[in-house]
C-alpha cells in the first residue's frame, strides 16, 4: 500500500497553510462517527471485525488487498465523523461549503467490505446522517476520482433518493464495474450514472462530461445537497491513473459544481477527499479546488501547469465525445425531482 500514504494529504494541507489560504477558512473539528451513524450504511459484523483486528495488529478489509494496521478503524471513524461535521456545518449555514481533507478514503467501501484502500463509506455515511437528522430527501453524489465509485453504486443501487454519478477511467478499478449499463435497479433505476472515459482524457473530455451529463442530470434530479467524491488521481502525474487533468482542470470541476449547487440547492455542496497519489502534484490540484470553494486566490502558481497548458491531451477527441454521448443518453432516465 505504498501509494496510499499520508504524504499527499499532508503536503496539500501544508500548501493551504503556507499559501495563506488557511487564514481565510473556517476550521471544522472532526470527531469519531458513532456506531449508530456507521450502522446506517455498514453491517454490524463487518464493523465488529474491523474493530477487533484494528485493536490487535491490523488486518484487511475483505478484498484481500486493503491492508490496515493497528488503530486504523479509529482513524477511519474520525474521517467519517469529520465529513459528518462538514455536512452539519453546511446544512446549518455555519459555512457556505466545505472540504473534508480526510484519510482513509471511502468511495470503494461497501456495506460489508473494504476495498481499494477504503474501510468506511464516508460519503454514504454522511448522506444517511443528512437524511436521518436533517430530513433531506434528495442528495446527489458526483465522483470524479479516476477509479469507479463502486461503493455508492452498490449501497444506493435500488435507492431513488440518492443520485450517484461516477466519472472515471474506463475499466481501471475495479476492473469489473463502472460500465454505463450499470444504471441502478428496482426503485433506483436510472439513479446510478456511470461515465467511463477513455484513458488519456484531459480537460476537454471531462468538461464535456460535466456539461452534458453531470449538469443536466443534477438539474433533472434537483438535489437538496451535492456531495463530491474528490479524487485527484485523474491528474497528469498520478501513478495509479492514465488521465491528463491539471490543477486548472480540477478548478474547472469545482467552478461547475459550485455553480450547479448555487442554482439547485442554495450552494450546499460538500467535498470529501478520496484518491490522488502524486505527492508532488496533488497539493496544487487541491489548492485550486479550495481556492474556488473559498472564493480566495492565493497567488500561488502551479509550477507544472504552464508546460501542460497547451498539451493536445486537453482537446475533446471524437472517441471521448462518443463516450460522453452514450452516457448523456441516460440522463432522461434519472428520477425527476419536484417540478421537473
Amino acid at each position: 500500500q505504498a501509494f496510499e500514504n499520508a504524504e499527499t494529504k499532508t503536503r496539500m494541507a501544508s500548501l493551504v497553510e503556507v499559501s495563506g489560504l488557511g487564514d481565510e477558512l473556517t476550521r471544522i473539528r472532526p470527531r469519531p462517527a458513532t456506531d449508530a451513524e456507521l450502522e446506517r450504511v455498514h453491517v454490524r459484523d463487518y464493523l465488529d471485525r474491523l474493530a477487533r483486528e484494528s485493536a490487535h495488529i491490523g488486518g484487511e478489509g475483505g478484498d484481500g488487498e486493503t491492508i490496515f494496521g493497528a488503530g486504523s478503524y479509529d482513524i477511519a471513524r474520525i474521517a467519517a465523523g469529520g465529513l459528518i461535521e462538514c455536512v452539519d456545518a453546511v446544512l446549518t449555514g455555519e459555512v457556505d461549503n466545505a472540504y473534508a481533507l480526510v484519510r482513509p478514503p471511502g468511495h470503494h467501501a461497501e456495506q460489508d467490505l473494504g476495498r481499494g484502500y477504503c474501510l468506511l463509506a464516508n460519503v454514504p455515511i454522511a448522506i444517511e446522517h443528512a437524511r436521518a437528522v436533517h430530513g433531506l430527501e434528495r442528495i446527489a453524489i458526483v465522483d470524479y476520482d479516476v477509479h469507479h465509485g463502486n461503493g455508492a453504486q452498490r449501497i444506493y443501487w435500488d435507492e431513488p433518493a440518492v443520485l450517484a454519478i461516477s466519472l472515471h477511467q474506463d475499466r481501471l478499478f475495479p476492473v469489473d464495474s463502472g460500465d454505463r449499463d450499470e444504471n441502478g435497479g428496482g426503485a433506483g433505476a436510472g439513479a446510478n450514472l456511470n461515465v467511463p472515459l477513455p484513458a488519456g482524457t484531459g480537460h476537454g473530455g471531462y468538461f464535456d462530461a460535466f456539461d452534458r451529463v453531470v449538469a443536466p442530470a443534477l438539474r433533472r434530479f434537483a438535489p437538496q445537497l451535492i456531495m463530491v467524491s474528490s479524487g485527484f488521481d485523474p491528474a497528469m502525474l498520478d501513478p495509479l491513473g492514465a488521465m491528463s487533468v491539471t490543477s486548472e482542470g480540477f478548478r474547472g470541476f469545482a467552478e461547475r459544481l459550485l455553480a450547479l449547487a448555487d442554482e439547485l440547492c442554495d450552494g450546499r455542496v460538500v467535498f470529501s477527499h478520496e484518491g490522488g497519489y502524486s505527492a508532488a502534484y496533488v497539493p496544487f490540484c487541491g489548492l485550486a479546488v479550495i481556492e474556488e470553494l473559498s472564493g480566495h486566490r492565493t497567488g500561488v502558481d502551479d509550477p507544472f501547469e504552464p508546460g501542460w497548458r497547451d498539451n493536445p491531451a486537453h482537446a475533446l477527441l471524437p472517441h471521448q465525445r462518443d463516450a460522453v454521448d452514450a452516457a448523456a443518453a441516460l440522463v432522461e432516465r434519472v428520477p425527476a425531482g419536484p417540478g421537473r
